[in-house]
């Protein structure tokens, strides 16, 4: 691959993260910790439109074992700009399954970022996990 095009691409999809974490700020900003993860991902999906931010939720996730595709009930909660998975939660703390959960859809639909937020926390930025492949 060409190095100053992955670097255009590394830089795009972290400047793309970077609009997701604050449009999923003002989401925990309004509403608090303490909501089941749909609410938050109905209203980070609100925040997103409003910000012009090209997302799908929702989004089924094949399974291929041995050429074979197998629908075992994947979904990844939103794909923003089809670059970047987004996986929400609201646990009390974020686990390595969580982040191995994460780094499988990533592989899985050959994405390269992908971004944990945890909106069960007072400070959302502590519940941010940003991931690359």
């Amino acid at each position: 691959m060409n190095t100053i095009h992955h670097r255009d691409t590394e830089t795009r999809r972290d400047a793309l993260t970077e609009e997701i974490i604050g449009a999923a700020i003002e989401v925990h900003r309004t509403l608090g910790p303490g909501l089941l993860e749909s609410a938050y991902e109905e209203c980070l999906c609100v925040e997103l439109g409003l910000r012009s931010v090209q997302f799908k939720s929702q989004v089924e996730l094949p399974l291929v074992y041995k050429d074979r595709r197998l629908d075992a009930g994947y979904r990844l909660d939103l794909i923003v700009n089809d670059e970047v998975v987004v996986e929400l939660k609201s646990v009390d703390q974020l686990s390595n399954l969580h982040q191995a959960q994460l780094l499988t859809y990533m592989r899985l639909g050959g994405y390269r970022t992908g971004l944990l937020l945890n909106f069960n926390v007072p400070v959302l930025r502590d519940g941010i996990r940003r991931m690359k492949l």
